[in-house]
């Protein structure tokens, strides 16, 4: 099976960044190719793009838990580093979803699963997750789904 575009994109920049001599940025894309052949391993199938960016999410979000702890801790100097990796990691992601935008997959997503009450939320995340994903917060997104079927 091919390797997926964005796969092959991070190998590249990862030897860019190793001809430009970019410490930060080589050990960051390093770290999220690990992560990839990680799961690779662990799931014995390529990853497609869509679970890359799956991936990607889920290291931007560890990412902001630790900025948040390390601020709280008073340790900046860390809080700098999580922060500079989470800028790159996101460089990788789709283009983030404007709040007209969610406000327009939520409705759309309440009329296709016709979603009334709390007892929907898992057919209106099923359906919004794989469009908003690595596009939004879906910490936030479900937040919004909560207020709306409420």
């Amino acid at each position: 099976m091919a390797d997926s575009q964005l796969k092959q994109r991070l190998v590249e920049d990862m030897k860019s960044a190793m001809k430009a001599k970019e410490k930060e940025r080589l050990m960051t894309v390093r770290l999220i190719l690990a992560a990839i052949k990680q799961q690779e391993v662990d799931t014995r199938k390529d990853l497609s793009d869509k679970d890359i960016i799956a991936l990607l999410d889920k290291m931007c979000k560890q990412r902001k838990d630790s900025i948040t702890q390390y601020t709280a801790a008073d340790r900046n100097d860390l809080a700098v580093v999580e922060q500079q990796e989470l800028d790159l990691i996101q460089t990788y992601l789709p283009e983030q979803m404007t709040d007209a935008e969610v406000d327009a997959l939520l409705t759309e997503a309440l009329a296709e699963t016709k979603a009334s009450s709390m007892k929907d939320m898992g057919k209106v995340m099923a359906f919004v997750k794989p469009k908003a994903q690595g596009r939004t917060d879906m910490g936030k997104l479900s937040g919004l789904v909560k207020a709306k079927l409420a």
